[in-house]
């Protein structure tokens, strides 16, 4: 049966999957609150401008964001609606860094030592006293500064303190709070996830390998995400001990959506870093591309709160961000220069792998959307990693866009990964 989908997005995140569910025949209706991202999805996915209008209308409510979007959703559920979405607890997780991490350490989940901050000064006075090698997060608002977040190299915490002195002079205003967090100085970067309906979680599980650098190899600046590699589990040892143990509050809460730890991993521990309690990006338009279930049906039934078996392609999967200038900052006269409205060209005309990010149709053309660079996710699927880069290679080469930028080493750490994560255990299905 075809349903009545309504979409709400702060800027826009949401495009592509609202677009696959609108392909699978079901009336869809798409809200955008940011002025600058208005002409996203135009062309792919039927717009309102009051979503509130639409809520009688609608026989599922998704909602893509964090920063006050759980206690929206949490109110329509309360009231009945199918909600896909957090609640003003899943939220804080995510946007409150020190609240996430006291509440992995309630539920019996190890942490990393971390310190609080909302002075500078307090700051460099704490590195000096007690000198190693700290991560800077901001949190907040100012988390959404990805270019932010520093990673210390020396262990006496001399970079650290560098830093600390500089956004002291260029950053007060915007950084009110910030963490410093102990540096694990060897082990694997890995994120665990899953789908929650309300009352437990929705198995397989997701592994996945973010790559935040722009440059392959993992240089240059940090961005919100370049791309990710995953795969589809069982539930293993790093879900046991991570994730798994949320399960009976995220049940108190009602929860429905996507919630996910990124963890750092060694031969003495798990170490999580921080919860994503929404859809990831571009991690959602990878799991779509893995599903073996229409879209729409997904997120009914995790609406609904049906306890079924999410169908998943085999082996390896993974896609890369196609970025345009200025990306990763914002600089509105080189995007104006570079990339505003430029075409997306196709060499032939199939759209195997191509996912939405800001993109528009203008009169029969994809055109570039949005004012933010990132424009397709390029995602795809092998029996080996080496099968999906490939796959995911010959994929771009249909695609043309002036000034387009991208990693191709998407999955590329995994060849080592693997061996230290299946030699610790923590891979091992339970």
């Amino acid at each position: 049966m075809k349903k009545n989908f309504l979409f709400v997005s702060y800027d826009a995140l949401i495009t592509d999957t609202a677009w696959q569910v609108v392909k699978e025949g079901h009336h869809v209706k798409y809200s955008v609150d940011d002025k600058k991202s208005q002409d996203v999805g135009i062309g792919f996915v039927p717009r309102t401008k009051n979503w509130r209008a639409e809520v009688d209308w609608a026989d599922v409510i998704v909602f893509d964001d964090v920063l006050g979007h759980g206690i929206l959703a949490e109110k329509l559920r309360q009231k009945g609606k199918l909600v896909v979405g957090g609640t003003k607890y899943t939220d804080r997780l995510e946007d409150d860094r020190s609240f996430g991490q006291n509440e992995l350490k309630k539920h019996g989940i190890k942490i990393l030592p971390y310190q609080e901050f909302n002075y500078f000064d307090d700051a460099i006075d704490y590195v000096k006293a007690n000198p190693n090698s700290y991560v800077i997060k901001p949190s907040g608002d100012a988390q959404n500064y990805k270019k932010l977040l520093f990673v210390g190299q020396e262990d006496d915490g001399l970079d650290v303190l560098r830093v600390l002195n500089a956004y002291k002079k260029t950053w007060s205003e915007q950084i009110k709070e910030f963490q410093l967090q102990r540096k694990v100085t060897s082990g694997v970067e890995v994120a665990v996830g899953a789908f929650f309906n309300g009352h437990q979680f929705i198995y397989p599980i997701n592994v996945n390998f973010e790559h935040k650098k722009l440059f392959p190899g993992d240089l240059g600046v940090a961005t919100g995400e370049m791309g990710t590699s995953m795969f589809w589990s069982a539930p293993n040892k790093l879900f046991s001990e991570t994730l798994k143990k949320m399960e009976p509050t995220l049940k108190e809460e009602h929860y429905v959506g996507y919630v996910d730890i990124n963890c750092i991993v060694n031969g003495n521990g798990i170490y999580p870093l921080e919860f994503t309690s929404r859809f990831g990006y571009p991690t959602i338009q990878i799991q779509a591309e893995s599903m073996l279930m229409p879209v729409g049906e997904f997120l009914y039934k995790l609406a609904v709160g049906e306890d079924f078996q999410l169908k998943t392609k085999p082996g390896f999967h993974l896609g890369t961000r196609i970025v345009v200038p200025p990306f990763p900052y914002n600089d509105p006269k080189t995007y104006r220069t570079f990339s505003k409205n430029n075409a997306i060209i196709f060499k032939k005309p199939h759209l195997d792998g191509v996912h939405l990010e800001d993109v528009k149709i203008k009169q029969g053309e994809w055109t570039i959307a949005g004012d933010s660079g990132i424009i397709l996710v390029i995602a795809a699927s092998g029996l080996t990693m080496l099968q999906a880069q490939t796959q995911m290679r010959n994929r771009i080469k249909n695609i043309v866009i002036p000034n387009m930028y991208y990693r191709i080493d998407i999955g590329s750490r995994w060849y080592e990964d693997s061996d230290k994560l299946h030699t610790w255990g923590y891979l091992r299905e339970l």
